[in-house]
């Protein structure tokens, strides 16, 4: 892979005093969303608040809205953006195309087919599931389960068909009839639970419980390890897999690992926070465009803490700051992502780094 490492390297326009500038920018603008998305919501809370409420050991009303509200939907912002950023990243890097991504393809319909049966089917024999302890890991292998199946129906599909715009149209259509599995489930659901996944569908960062939210982090951190681990490999894919494979490089091993810690990533998330639309898509262009490279050493790490910030943004956007009103998750992310899917459509090839 040495040789592939060098290519890697020449593909870096920026040297490595102005990458790292860039990265220390990236943090810096991830802490000060954090931050507002703890100061900002329907009830003001001045900083002194917010740091005594972070420190003290009394409680207090302010204390009670951090800590069991915004601290953890801030935390949730922050999984969500990594984990779908970088499952599009590596889709993009597999297919070889700019629109490829967790919700384009198919991979987070059919994470939602896998919650669907949870919530609406086996929920007849289950009570509401009361989703909490083992429910939530049932919840999120259901997620797995339906994104992995899709991503394997989609691997079959482009073995055999080469043509680009093709599987994107296969994926569509494939997504399209797992929408009527779930329309069936939901109609020969009960009036409650019918409700309960609608809002869910609509997207939502705050109604994550502590268990839910460990098992996110849980489940995001170990997606984020195998994507590292697979850097290499996914530089080799890059350049074609009759290339990749001559330089030693086990094809069919890198795309389980690729495709396992996809389904990882988008599942994980798709189950607990809803299907959240175009940030798997427009982030990794976003990282490419601002590092332009292809090195997967430096997008995986930049697409990290770029998608961290666009959900963060997103969630204060959704929050309506001084308002009791909360706008859908995904009507905002698809406002931040269209454009630049747009943009990219545009200037085809230009800025992309994976043609």
């Amino acid at each position: 892979m040495k040789s592939l490492d060098n290519r890697a390297e020449t593909n870096m326009i920026f040297p490595r005093k102005r990458l790292f500038l860039i990265f220390l920018l990236l943090f810096l603008l991830l802490f000060i969303l954090f931050s507002l998305d703890l100061f900002l919501g329907s009830v003001y809370l001045s900083p002194g608040e917010v740091i005594k409420a972070l420190f003290s050991e009394s409680e207090s009303y302010s204390q009670l809205i951090l800590l069991k509200f915004r601290l953890p939907k801030a935390l949730t912002a922050l999984l969500v953006g990594a984990g779908l950023s970088l499952s599009g990243l590596q889709m993009q890097t597999v297919f070889r195309n700019p629109l490829a991504g967790p919700d384009v393809l198919g991979i987070t319909s059919g994470a939602s087919l896998g919650v669907a049966f949870v919530i609406l089917g086996f929920s007849f024999t289950m009570p509401a599931l009361s989703i909490s302890g083992l429910g939530n890991w049932i919840l999120v292998a259901a997620a797995w389960a339906g994104a992995g199946l899709v991503m394997m129906l989609i691997l079959v599909l482009a073995t055999r068909i080469k043509d680009i715009m093709t599987i994107l149209i296969l994926g569509i259509m494939l997504s399209s009839g797992i929408s009527a599995i779930v329309i069936l489930l939901q109609y020969f659901s009960s009036e409650s639970l019918l409700k309960s996944y609608v809002i869910w569908t609509m997207g939502s960062l705050g109604n994550l419980t502590s268990g839910q939210l460990l098992v996110l982090a849980i489940s995001v951190a170990a997606g984020i390890v195998l994507s590292l681990f697979s850097s290499k490999m996914l530089n080799a894919l890059l350049l074609g897999e009759s290339y990749a494979g001559s330089i030693g490089l086990n094809v069919k091993f890198a795309r389980i690992i690729i495709f396992l810690c996809t389904s990882i990533l988008a599942g994980s998330v798709t189950a607990f926070c809803g299907p959240v639309g175009f940030i798997g898509i427009a982030v990794p262009h976003i990282a490419r465009i601002m590092f332009r490279t292809s090195d997967h050493k430096v997008l995986i790490p930049g697409t990290l803490l770029i998608g961290g910030s666009v959900l963060l943004f997103s969630d204060i956007v959704a929050q309506l700051p001084g308002s009791e009103k909360v706008l859908p998750l995904n009507a905002v992310t698809s406002l931040i992502g269209i454009p630049v899917v747009i943009w990219v459509i545009m200037n085809n090839r230009k800025y992309t780094g994976i043609y």
